[in-house]
């Protein structure tokens, strides 16, 4: 039996979906790291409770940057033929205050952009060159969002993330596809979920976001999935045959 491990990356782990992705990737083979501002206490004892590999790493994805080169100096450390595969998830996401641009703090509109979309792209460029000896066994996942796809009143930033990491992903899967050996990788719309984000959604003034309603709807007629639910579908279409033949998709069209 090979001692590899399967080693997963996710950002946003400690809470919400993000969270509940990392939770259910706990497993004998398995090694998680998790990347968010701060650690999950339920998360850790879990994996001592499974007897599962994990670390969680305290790290503000607002800081693109430091979180990228932490991430390729811990990769480029790993003994050779440590992994016989390796994944991204880039979870990780900020919801600017809802409202027009010009109402919205600046420093929550650039904190909406680096983490959403320059963490995505720097995570992404550090996994790709210190994995490369891995070939087919890489893939990275993009947690994106319809929104990404349409746009909305009263969240610029977090449509302009989302439509970035969207076309990010389609621009990286094509250099991959010209290399012999090139990762997968697919960004990843994973429904309406009942997080801290659609909270905040809710407790939007109507005045500046024209689709508050809606996120309450959402809400009063139970149409949101737990966090659970929503990383159970995730990780089944990550295991999918074929993962990264189609590199934009919706887990609610497969």
């Amino acid at each position: 039996m090979s001692s590899k491990q399967q080693l997963f990356i996710i950002t946003g782990a400690s809470r919400g979906m993000g969270e509940a992705i990392a939770r259910q990737l706990l497993a004998p083979g398995h090694r998680v790291i998790g990347i968010s501002r701060r650690q999950s206490a339920a998360l850790a004892a879990e994996a001592q409770a499974r007897g599962a590999a994990l670390e969680q790493w305290e790290q503000d994805l607002a800081e693109p940057l430091a979180a990228a080169e932490r991430l390729q100096a811990w990769l480029a450390a790993q003994p050779a033929a440590s992994f016989e595969s390796a994944t991204l998830i880039n979870n990780a996401g900020v919801v600017a205050r809802p409202g027009p641009v010009e109402q919205t703090p600046l420093v929550e509109l650039s904190n909406a952009i680096r983490v959403g979309l320059e963490a995505t792209l720097l995570l992404s460029a550090a996994f790709l060159a210190k994995t490369e000896a891995l070939g087919k066994a890489r893939r990275i996942l993009n947690i994106s969002s319809g929104l990404g796809r349409r746009a909305m009143a009263g969240s610029a930033a977090y449509c302009a993330a989302k439509a970035g990491m969207d076309n990010l992903s389609r621009a990286m899967a094509l250099d991959e596809a010209g290399k012999p050996a090139g990762a997968a990788i697919v960004s990843l719309a994973p429904g309406i979920i009942d997080t801290e984000m659609q909270s905040q959604l809710r407790a939007g003034d109507p005045s500046g976001f024209p689709d508050h309603a809606t996120f309450v709807g959402f809400k009063t007629s139970g149409a949101l999935m737990s966090p659970d639910e929503a990383a159970a579908k995730v990780l089944r279409f990550l295991a999918k045959p074929g993962f990264g033949s189609q590199v934009l998709a919706d887990v609610r069209e497969v």
